[in-house]
């Protein structure tokens, strides 16, 4: 299950490049998520150690959104 913030970080990178036709810059994640260039390359390795995005540190301004929505869990709870 993702944490708000990568969560956050996962819909902008979406929604920016089906929009942009592109990614956008940790620059661009940072002011929109009021995070450090640090905080959002580590949201950025959850993603990508999650398998939601292909990214790679040493070029951190291209990513690539695989899934764009957060997976549901395959144990549901069944309201009894």
């Amino acid at each position: 299950m993702l944490q708000d913030i990568e969560r956050k970080v996962l819909r902008i990178i979406y929604n920016y490049s089906t929009i942009r036709r592109r990614p956008p810059t940790i620059d661009v994640i940072s002011v929109k998520t009021g995070r450090d260039r640090g905080g959002v390359m580590t949201v950025l390795e959850v993603l990508a150690r999650e398998k939601y995005i292909e990214w790679n540190r040493s070029n951190p301004d291209h990513m690539v959104v695989i899934e764009g929505w957060e997976r549901k869990d395959e144990v549901r709870w069944r309201g009894r």
